[in-house]
């Protein structure tokens, strides 16, 4: 039981590394590539889209990377996982405190109501995701070492 569950958590949390990868890497390129308000029209949608879902893709793999910890306390690996879901607490605290703040403003936004310093604020979220992503990848790799 405690293999079927170490699998799951790293396949979530690999999803879950994969899309915020694409979302910093690819979506946000091409979002930012689009002429005059189609970028910003596309942001506010990513938001609205990916904020209704993500909340449970952390907190499931918070939920899950404590479960192995506290069942595989006794095996190789424990420590790793361990950190791993610490790390884990951290990209939702970051989302809390400095992401979802921006993208809740940001979902709400047209061009027509938009602030002026929106494009700063879309950038500054993208430094915040940056971090949030290499956080996140270290975890990944934490919890795959511990499952290899």
């Amino acid at each position: 039981m405690l293999n079927a569950l170490e699998v799951v958590t790293v396949v979530i949390v690999g999803l879950l590394v994969g899309v915020e990868f694409s979302v910093a890497v690819i979506m946000n390129r091409i979002l930012n590539a689009l002429p005059e308000d189609s970028g910003q029209l596309g942001h506010a949608h990513g938001g609205r889209m990916l904020g209704a879902v993500m909340p449970f893709w952390y907190i499931g793999s918070v939920v899950l990377s404590t479960i192995w910890a506290v069942a595989g306390w006794q095996h190789h690996g424990a420590g790793l996982v361990i950190t791993a879901a610490c790390l884990l607490v951290v990209s939702v605290v970051m989302s809390i405190l400095l992401l979802v703040p921006i993208n809740n403003r940001n979902k709400t936004w047209t061009p027509e109501n938009r602030p002026a310093d929106w494009k700063q604020q879309l950038r500054q979220w993208d430094r915040y995701h940056y971090v949030r992503v290499a956080v996140l990848i270290a975890a990944f790799t934490l919890l795959v070492v511990a499952l290899a």
